[in-house]
């Protein structure tokens, strides 16, 4: 279906809209709105509405738009770059082992999930076992397991791997998308009543808290009103620092595309993606200001900017979604289901057993599952101070991504033959 509005400035101002009707309902004080975003946060409306004008009411598309690519690419780094200005990096790394653990126990989750749901869905769709040759589920499953653990470069290397057709990759695709961002709305709801979860699973936050505690007391102490000047200086590191990443990235995205055969042949493809190097870059340079004499701005409002460009960025992953297309393939979607339900049984059990905080469990399902685009969404619902978390993390999901999905693959092979 064709959307009613096809020009990205009608496209982005649609969604600019949205998201100031959400703030102005979110902080009004009529007793409805209150009541209604103590149980519904805002961030993900943020999310969802935009994919309701993109189905069923067909307004807008995420498929023919460009400003997803444009947020990512320019508007992400910007972000991770003006989070981290104010950051207390011996806080991250405070944050424990725990943090590491969830993060390995998502990418497990995901590598058995896979074959699991292959049977369990063989055992309801038999057909299944019964494709054609080149375009069998498995090959298909490979790539979203590339995706889910670490990225796109991962997914299209798992294609060419194992040869997975186009229509099936096409396919997977659209599920691969649709199952992720069903999880990733769930984790932002849960972002909102994380207190309620840590109870349940009986976890220590307090190492998370006090470096939320340690940012917000940084930033109150050096708050000020920003001038024109100040903005312009934080849009001036943000985005000269963005510009510096794209940079660097291009070159050695484009050095290493030399080595494409060596580093297939040791999985270590990721490394010749452009954007895995825009958001490495971005994030050390950020890291790097944060001791400098430029975390000052963090006063007149880096991080609030920064905030602002990640929620551009949701809006615009949102409108991806079209939860339509997905049954259109209804065997594969439900397998797709069932591999989420498993991974999430996983970490929510670790997470049982080493008392870990909620926020350990959506960061790192969501490096896995989102990768760098998302992780800092996810981990900024929880708070700004966060955001280089779930960036770090993610970028581990990169160079473990394509290890991680051939194990799978094997074991869904197995799975298929048997």
């Amino acid at each position: 279906m064709e959307p009613v509005f096809k020009n990205d400035a009608i496209v982005f101002g649609i969604l600019c809209m949205i998201l100031a009707v959400i703030f102005i309902t979110s902080n009004s004080k009529n007793r409805f709105f209150k009541k209604f975003y103590t149980y519904v946060p805002a961030l993900l409306l943020c999310y969802f509405i935009p994919g309701l004008f993109n189905w069923p009411l067909g307004l807008i598309s995420g498929e023919q738009s460009q400003l997803y690519f444009v947020a990512s690419r320019y508007l992400l780094p910007a972000s991770l770059v003006l989070f981290c200005i104010s950051i207390d990096f011996k806080g991250i790394i405070n944050l424990g082992w725990k943090a590491l653990i969830m993060f390995l126990t998502a990418t497990v989750g995901i590598v058995i999930g896979a074959p699991i749901a292959l049977w369990i869905g063989s055992l309801f769709f038999p057909e299944i076992k019964m494709a054609a040759e080149g375009e069998e589920i498995w090959r298909g499953l490979s790539t979203v397991a590339g995706s889910w653990i670490g990225g796109g470069a991962n997914q299209t290397a798992m294609k060419e791997i194992y040869h997975c057709s186009d229509n099936l990759f096409s396919t997977f695709i659209i599920i691969d998308v649709v199952v992720a961002n069903i999880w990733m709305g769930f984790l932002l709801y849960g972002a909102g009543i994380s207190d309620k979860i840590d109870k349940m699973l009986k976890a220590d936050n307090s190492a998370i808290e006090e470096l939320k505690k340690k940012v917000e007391n940084y930033r109150s102490k050096i708050a000020k009103i920003p001038s024109t000047t100040d903005v312009f200086v934080i849009l001036g590191i943000g985005f000269g620092a963005t510009a510096i990443a794209h940079f660097g990235a291009d070159i050695i995205s484009g050095h290493l595309q030399k080595f494409t055969a060596v580093l297939n042949e040791y999985n270590l493809n990721s490394l010749t993606s452009g954007f895995f190097w825009l958001i490495v870059i971005a994030t050390t340079i950020g890291l790097a200001l944060s001791f400098t004499g430029l975390r000052k701005y963090e006063g007149a409002g880096a991080s609030r900017l920064g905030s602002v460009f990640i929620y551009i960025l949701v809006a615009t992953i949102g409108m991806k979604m079209n939860i339509l297309e997905a049954f259109q393939n209804l065997h594969y979607f439900v397998i797709g289901l069932i591999w989420m339900a498993v991974h999430v049984s996983v970490l929510l059990l670790m997470a049982k057993i080493i008392k870990a905080p909620f926020f350990f469990v959506a960061v790192g399902s969501q490096a896995n599952v989102g990768g760098a685009a998302s992780a800092p969404v996810v981990a900024s619902a929880f708070s700004t101070a966060l955001a280089p978390v779930g960036v770090l993390l993610a970028v581990l999901g990169y160079a473990l991504g394509t290890y991680g999905a051939i194990i799978a693959t094997q074991l869904m092979q197995w799975i298929n033959v048997g």
